[in-house]
């Protein structure tokens, strides 16, 4: 996440100037001439898109003086791999282009150093789920064209016999072995996971219980005063959940519903006091915790329509930006949040200004279901120019495209397997 100021004055030439990178409202054309998103391979998703401060005005129910902050400029990637050699391939093959984009912004100058101004903005995540770990831009692709070549030679008529499945998987796997050696597909083998990624991984999975345990007694001491106060903010905190405007329902509406998958942005303020910034940053270790080690085959709690997740603070934790990629409609999204996890999204949206008022941080909020969907409504930002590596595709497909794979690559499967793999063609 690369976060810089909009210079005063230049917001109108930006949005312009990000409007032409797209080829419909807000999707990005994956060739366009300022940063063809398309031509980098470890890139899955991206995004750019400009915060304003509108609606800290929410701030004076609490008797806040809103503060002036910048209008942001923020440009998200999901990608393969180390972020920094992200960013280095980003600026070699489209530093031009950035540099134009990064042009509008505070502190940077003809002739600046794109990457470097990049690494000193870039921003680290407070939490971050990816629906499948280790399945790469390029896996995902490969697989894709596995299940067209197969499902466009595997036979339509009923089989004899059960061990039928067998002969035509047999045939099925000759023939991709024959357009493998032609060049015309492609199986790159899986590569070995990093040692220093496996390390980082390790010390958090020890690291962050063994703070628990050290800070466990002082929270069982402090508990009681914890729960009172807890209780007083929540029965006292305003709620602001008005409908949306119209002409802001508009802007989003025609964004959306382009792709099979569809993004999510969306910024608001962290209630006043340290109680609840402290509360909020540690909520959102722990949810990164569980999404590095355990929410990491497909599930977000029991939501599997999700490819990328990520919460961010901005401005010394006074707001949190959260952004994600899902498949289906926004209406269906929102639903398979209040019906599967309306808790886990008063765990931490609860910590900020206007929430539907929570009871012990999980009961109430999301479940109050219109003030909740007018809430996230109203704090949803659109997003300028958003990108994503494989059209069409769906979560639901990639896996099945993934049990494809697998399937042809078995030395052998009993016959009621081969018939149940030549199903998923």
């Amino acid at each position: 996440m690369v976060v810089a100021p909009v210079a005063a004055g230049r917001e109108p030439a930006l949005h312009a100037l990000l409007a032409s990178m797209n080829s419909a409202p807000g999707l990005a054309d994956p060739r366009n001439a300022i940063v063809p998103f398309g031509a980098f391979e470890q890139l899955h998703f991206a995004r750019l898109v400009v915060l304003d401060d509108a609606l800290q005005v929410d701030l004076k129910v609490y008797g806040v003086a809103p503060p002036r902050l910048p209008t942001w400029l923020v440009f998200i990637g999901d990608c393969d791999g180390d972020a920094d050699d992200a960013l280095a391939d980003l600026a070699r093959g489209a530093g031009a282009g950035l540099a134009r984009i990064f042009s509008h912004c505070e502190g940077f100058a003809p002739g600046t150093d794109v990457l470097a101004w990049m690494r000193a903005r870039d921003q680290r995540a407070a939490a971050s789920f990816v629906n499948w770990v280790g399945r790469s831009v390029r896996q995902i692709r490969e697989e894709s064209a596995l299940q067209r070549v197969l499902s466009a030679r595997v036979p339509r008529q009923a089989l004899a016999t059960p061990a039928d499945a067998q002969r035509v998987r047999a045939d099925l796997a000759a023939h991709v072995a024959s357009e493998v050696r032609a060049g015309r597909l492609a199986l790159t083998p899986e590569p070995a996971t990093p040692l220093g990624w496996q390390l980082r991984k390790l010390a958090n999975l020890v690291a962050v219980p063994v703070l628990g345990l050290i800070a466990l007694p002082f929270l069982i001491a402090l508990a009681p005063l914890l729960a009172w106060r807890l209780r007083s903010l929540e029965t006292s905190d305003p709620e602001i959940c008005p409908r949306p405007h119209d002409a802001d329902l508009a802007a989003l509406y025609e964004l959306e519903d382009r792709d099979t998958t569809n993004q999510y942005t969306a910024l608001g303020a962290v209630k006043p006091g340290l109680f609840r910034r402290w509360l909020l940053t540690v909520l959102l270790v722990f949810t990164d915790y569980a999404c590095r080690h355990v929410y990491t085959r497909g599930f977000l709690a029991r939501v599997q329509t999700i490819h990328f997740a990520h919460w961010f603070f901005f401005d010394d934790k006074t707001r949190v930006v959260f952004v994600s990629n899902y498949d289906g409609s926004h209406q269906g999204y929102m639903d398979d949040f209040i019906n599967k996890v309306g808790w886990g999204l008063n765990v931490l949206f609860s910590n900020g200004v206007g929430w539907p008022r929570t009871r012990w941080l999980v009961h109430g909020g999301s479940r109050i279901e219109q003030s909740f969907k007018y809430f996230q409504r109203r704090h949803q930002v659109p997003t300028q120019v958003w990108y994503k590596a494989y059209p069409g595709l769906a979560l639901v497909e990639m896996k099945r495209n993934q049990r494809i794979r697998e399937g042809l690559e078995r030395p052998a499967m009993s016959d009621a397997d081969a018939l149940a793999w030549l199903r998923l063609l």
